[in-house]
């Protein structure tokens, strides 16, 4: 059902060479790549090494921030976001994901009029690449100089009123998985998502919060995964623990765990499709019951 992947910001001391043979070791997917670690490498030795590991790219992190709160301009923005696809187009990624950036000084409005036009300047050049932009809410607590969309149903009739398939959501569990808003949005959800990420955490969401391994807290995490695919979510599921937990429990670790969880998910929806057929057709389990486990400069921010 869902292609399961693994960000880069998890493994940030890991070179690409390192990350890509032992995803495919531990039986992932993809890779989400983070930018500031291509920086160097290049998009065609990247892509060569990704393609040699029988990984995919599930998506490119990050372009956004036009509101100008983190020092940009409007136009150097959108000249970013534009580079942006085009190395996402080079590493065959489908999705780039969308920060807007925060409010910087703007009224709320004006500060969707500037998301709403770079939106509108990148879509052409983004589907013409085959690349989706995923705009990421992100919970009002955590993003800080991140985002001012900070409310799901705010993030889902942004989406809807472009009505484009170029546009679509990430939609960070980290953020929103115990979040009231979710349940009767679901369907619209399942629908928009172009990507889940996925984090887990013990208390409420907050910008010292860690974004732990799932299963290390208290989020819903594989109720709302289930309830996602039970609308016909059929997309990526990234994962993307950050903080003190990953390394304690040391990257090769994180990964076990992980393609534990992934497998112990993709059983459970399993047996649901055969009591009882979920919506949106029959499910064609592929990615997270497909590849088992052969064991069995930026700052990184919560979101």
């Amino acid at each position: 059902m869902f292609e399961i992947a693994i960000s880069q910001m998890t493994t940030p001391r890991w070179e690409l060479s390192l990350e890509v043979d032992r995803l495919a070791a531990h039986g992932f997917d993809a890779i989400s790549v983070w930018r500031p670690k291509l920086s160097d490498l290049g998009a065609p030795a990247a892509a060569g090494l990704i393609a040699a590991a029988g990984l995919r790219v599930s998506s490119v992190q990050w372009a956004g921030g036009f509101t100008g709160g983190d020092g940009r301009s409007f136009d150097e923005s959108v000249d970013d976001a534009l580079e942006a696809i085009e190395l996402a187009e080079a590493l065959s990624a489908s999705v780039l994901v969308v920060h807007s950036g925060c409010r910087g000084g703007h009224t709320r409005s004006h500060a969707r009029r500037l998301l709403a036009e770079a939106i509108e300047l990148l879509a052409g050049p983004a589907r013409q690449a085959g690349v989706t932009l995923a705009v990421k809410p992100m919970h009002p607590v955590a993003s800080a100089g991140c985002s001012f969309v900070s409310r799901l149903g705010e993030a889902v009739e942004l989406v809807e009123r472009f009505d484009d398939p170029a546009v679509r959501l990430a939609l960070d569990l980290w953020h929103w998985a115990d979040d009231p808003e979710i349940h009767h949005l679901l369907p619209r959800l399942a629908e928009r998502a172009a990507v889940v990420q996925v984090a887990d955490r013990t208390g409420p969401a907050a910008a010292c919060e860690d974004r732990l391994p799932a299963g290390h807290g208290r989020l819903p995490l594989a109720d709302v995964v289930a309830d996602l695919a039970a609308h016909g979510y059929r997309g990526e599921l990234e994962f993307d623990p950050v903080g003190e937990r990953v390394e304690i429990l040391g990257y090769e670790g994180v990964l076990a765990e992980t393609r534990a969880v992934a497998s112990a998910w993709s059983d459970r929806l399993a047996a649901a499709v055969e009591a009882r057929p979920l919506a949106g057709g029959p499910a064609h389990f592929r990615g997270a019951g497909s590849r088992r486990s052969h064991a069995s400069s930026q700052t990184v921010s919560p979101g």
